[in-house]
């Protein structure tokens, strides 16, 4: 996934076109951004919970390095605002609205 993670001037009328509404648009590149940053930080969590420990030792110096790289890989990925909006514009995301009961 090749996602540029500079900041980019995006055309508003490009990301409306795909439904019609800005404010549509927004909200579900934005939808998608949060189940991506959950995705990450359960993967983050995953992988940090396996250095806990109760005991301090010689050996946690160690650990915090492995830890702090850990982090810092995740520190260098695109943010999920930048890769949600991107799979937008690609057409990689499918997007449903709710139906609603009419009620009288």
């Amino acid at each position: 996934m090749a996602v540029n993670a500079s900041i980019v001037t995006r055309d508003t009328d490009v990301i409306a076109s795909k439904t019609g509404n800005i404010y549509e648009s927004v909200f579900i590149v934005s939808k998608r951004a949060q189940q991506l940053a959950i995705k990450t930080k359960e993967e983050l969590t995953q992988k940090l919970s396996e250095f806990a420990s109760s005991v301090d030792n010689l050996e946690e110096i160690f650990e915090n390095r492995e830890q702090i790289e850990i982090s810092k890989f995740y520190e260098r990925q695109p943010k999920p605002t930048s890769v949600s909006l991107d799979e937008f514009l690609d057409d990689q995301l499918v997007f449903r609205y709710k139906e609603t009961e009419e009620t009288i």
